[in-house]
């Protein structure tokens, strides 16, 4: 029953990562043309174009994808609970499907950030899956590189970042610990 569990969680996460991938490059207005990108927008345009009929973007933040995100959260959630025979009240399910998302955003962004920093040590420039990376990840790197000294060219922004989103993936885990 566990490995069940487990392969249903790890089915719904990547969904959701997918899902949250789309809200962030149409943040940073990311190159849409991109082969990650376009994996991107269609495993998410079935859904995401018949609920943009419905609800409509607000400025730059994809509406419909982040309603997408959180509907597969919830169901992973409801899904979790039925299986295993307990029920939690509604604020209670939307409150771990808030933090789910929260937790799911900072692994995407920490995959993305690890990623890049391979890539960064392996390509020799010209890869498109790297500059794609860079559009997602220096706008958060930026304000870091401005207060972390020059180290002969080397750039620990990225381990910064990442010790962040560590932090900030324990306190989530210590306080609901249902989503480790």
């Amino acid at each position: 029953m566990l490995a069940f569990t487990n392969l249903i969680t790890f089915l719904f996460d990547a969904y959701v990562m997918i899902a949250l991938a789309r809200v962030w490059l149409q943040f940073v207005r990311a190159d849409f043309y991109n082969p990650l990108s376009q994996f991107v927008v269609k495993a998410t345009q079935p859904i995401v174009g018949l609920l943009r009929r419905f609800i409509p973007s607000m400025g730059a933040f994809d509406t419909s994808s982040f309603v997408l995100a959180f509907s597969v959260m919830l169901l992973k959630f409801v899904f979790l609970f039925v299986l295993g025979g307990t029920s939690l009240p509604i604020l209670s399910t939307i409150v771990l499907v808030l933090f789910g998302l929260l937790k799911s955003a900072f692994w995407l962004l920490f995959i993305a950030l690890i990623v890049n920093m391979i890539l960064s040590f392996v390509s020799q420039g010209g890869n498109s899956v790297r500059y794609l990376l860079q559009q997602l990840t220096d706008p958060l790197l930026a304000p870091i590189r401005r207060f972390l000294p020059s180290l002969g060219g080397l750039d620990f922004s990225p381990l910064v970042l990442i010790l962040a989103i560590q932090f900030a993936l324990d306190i989530i885990g210590q306080y609901l610990p249902y989503l480790l």
